[in-house]
């Protein structure tokens, strides 16, 4: 089997944890790593037998390089310009959530990797966690019975960015998590949000996405929050399901709970069983991982493909355009 070499754009947060991940997959290796911070390269652990690795403030370097695949992990203003430059030279593209700041960023990179006939794959960790996939499960099967609503919660204190706000940041996992789930894509957004430490970027967000068939979305994000709380709750007419990633023990807890109207106007209450499934537990980035290794050799889409990724945008740009066009009617009402 051929081995793969990689080469990591930004050694900040996700870069040392692809990196790890990457190291660990059979006949691949991480060559080269790039970051503008000479101190950052500085920290890279090299042992006796990564001689080969080369670390670089150039990313130039990196493209110009015999890596098979490319990971950018730097700030979303940079994503599209990197990832247009590693797909002309002829790289494959692992590119950090979200995929682009823009609609028009995504789609040209979209294209771009189907005209160079690479692959383009969005960092969507929570597609791969097999926890969201047990759910994915319950949903898809009808376990759950009718969809009414899912609420969606991703708070803690920080991390505080200042290149976008708390949605391009945060909601973006629990818009890719929700298209995962449902196979669908919101009909109409809405938002409120506030910025409350940073004027003009927005650090507490609740957003509110309609679906056909009358299901409904809610997703709380917040940077400023006393608690970590990262959950999912599922509401279907026949049961429903809580999934806690804070919980590795009791990843999915499913209620055999619900309301119903009978001929009467009398709401009766069903209250049975909670049920916690086995989850074959392994970590998401670890199959994130093995995935972009696994499309780099066949050439089949992973599952976060660039496609994917477009989709997510196009929901976070609704969202902001909501936001925005909020912002002006305050605005004119303050006048």
């Amino acid at each position: 089997m051929k081995e793969l070499r990689f080469g990591i754009i930004g050694w900040g947060y996700w870069g040392p944890k692809i990196g790890r991940n990457l190291e660990g997959l059979p006949h691949a290796s991480v060559s080269m790593i790039a970051d503008l911070d000479v101190l950052r390269l500085a920290s890279v652990p090299i042992n006796q037998n990564q001689s080969y690795l080369r670390k670089t403030t150039q990313v130039e370097e990196v493209f110009q390089s015999d890596v098979d695949g490319v990971v950018i992990a730097t700030p979303v203003r940079t994503h599209y310009r990197l990832a247009k430059e590693a797909l002309l030279h002829g790289k494959h593209v692992l590119v950090e959530k979200p995929l682009a700041a823009s609609i028009a960023e995504a789609e040209e990179l979209v294209a771009l990797a189907a005209e160079q006939q690479r692959i383009l794959m969005v960092g969507h960790t929570f597609e791969y966690s097999p926890a969201v996939n047990e759910l994915r499960k319950l949903i898809q099967s009808g376990d759950l019975g009718k969809i009414h609503h899912i609420e969606c919660e991703r708070v803690n204190l920080g991390l505080f960015r200042n290149d976008i706000n708390v949605i391009w940041d945060l909601a973006a996992h629990d818009i890719s998590i929700l298209l995962y789930l449902l196979g669908k894509k919101p009909q109409q957004v809405s938002v409120q949000a506030h910025a409350h430490i940073q004027s003009g970027i927005h650090d507490v967000a609740h957003i509110d996405l309609n679906f056909a068939n009358g299901m409904a979305a809610h997703i709380h994000v917040s940077w400023l929050h006393p608690c970590k709380i990262r959950r999912l709750t599922v509401i279907g007419n026949r049961r429903m399901a809580v999934y806690d990633d804070t919980n590795p023990a009791e990843m999915i807890k499913i209620y055999n709970k619900g309301a119903d109207v009978h001929a009467d106007p009398v709401v009766s209450y069903r209250n049975g069983e909670i049920t916690i499934p086995y989850i074959d537990w392994v970590e998401p980035l670890r199959l994130e991982c093995e995935d972009f290794a696994r499309a780099i050799r066949t050439g089949e889409q992973p599952r976060a493909h660039g496609g994917i990724g477009l989709e997510v945008v196009r929901v976070l740009s609704q969202i902001q355009e909501a936001l925005q066009e909020q912002q002006k009617v305050l605005s004119s009402a303050i006048i």
